[in-house]
């Protein structure tokens, strides 16, 4: 047996860049043949449609809320549906898996942490930190940054990147001696097309959210299943935008990608 999942998802409720309420996706990602998918909401240090200000209980159920949706859908049809954060810092992006509600109540100062407090209170709760996208070029993104200490897998094909970029993260996640992640990192429904999507395969279900951490902490590669001709005659690229490489308060002088990629 094959098991789909989507790691990288997106709703209107906790990610203002959103456009697709939670209860919407795990109807069409079953139909797609799908086991399970990750609701990754941008947290409150990125693009997230929760309220910045107010009770912390509040604001975590509101953040939420596209999770709970889903989860609540899920449930009815028999799709399985985990919780999962996207975390940013400087335009570096963080997915994190294994956690739940009561870490984050637990945790009402997690918005001041640097990364290594976050990769290493994650971890201490059963948790795994993968590096979103490390390869994409944006606007808003003024310099890359590639995290070199407390990761546990490297997101290495995001459909919401260009192929080369991807081609790139391939190889970086393999210089790291990491898992390569996949997703779709979706935001509407409407693109839940086999083209357009990306996802993880496992000969064995995932009981939860945390076994899929733990898998992933233990160096299990999960199957990465995208689109045929995605990255067909793809090559790498060097970044045009500005890096590093480094950890918080260390940067790696020596850091030469060329090394990596090429």
């Amino acid at each position: 047996m094959r098991y789909l999942y989507e790691t990288h998802l997106h709703t209107c409720q906790g990610s203002a860049c959103g456009a697709t309420p939670g209860r919407e996706y795990p109807a069409r990602f079953q139909d797609l043949g799908y086991d399970g998918i990750f609701v990754t909401d941008h947290f409150f240090q990125g693009n997230c449609a929760a309220p910045r200000t107010g009770k912390w209980a509040d604001r975590v159920d509101a953040y939420m809320a596209g999770y709970y949706d889903a989860l609540n859908a899920g449930e009815k049809i028999g799709l399985k549906v985990f919780f999962g954060i996207e975390q940013n810092y400087h335009g570096d992006e963080y997915l994190l898996y294994g956690l739940d509600r009561d870490f984050l109540i637990l945790h009402e100062d997690i918005e001041r942490w640097e990364r290594e407090k976050l990769f290493n209170e994650v971890r201490a709760y059963g948790g795994c930190v993968v590096q979103a996208h490390p390869f994409r070029e944006r606007g808003y993104i003024t310099r890359i940054h590639f995290q070199l200490k407390g990761l546990d897998g490297v997101e290495a094909v995001n459909m919401g990147n260009h192929a080369h970029e991807d081609a790139c993260a391939l190889k970086y996640a393999a210089w790291m001696r990491l898992p390569a992640t996949g997703g779709s990192d979706i935001h509407n429904v409407k693109n839940a097309e086999p083209e357009k999507l990306c996802a993880v395969a496992f000969d064995r279900p995932l009981a939860s959210g945390r076994d899929y951490a733990a898998r992933i902490r233990a160096g299990v590669q999960p199957e990465l299943v995208y689109p045929e001709a995605w990255l067909q005659g793809v090559l790498p690229q060097m970044p045009l935008t500005p890096y590093e490489a480094g950890s918080d308060g260390e940067i790696d002088a020596g850091f030469d990608l060329n090394k990596i990629i090429f």
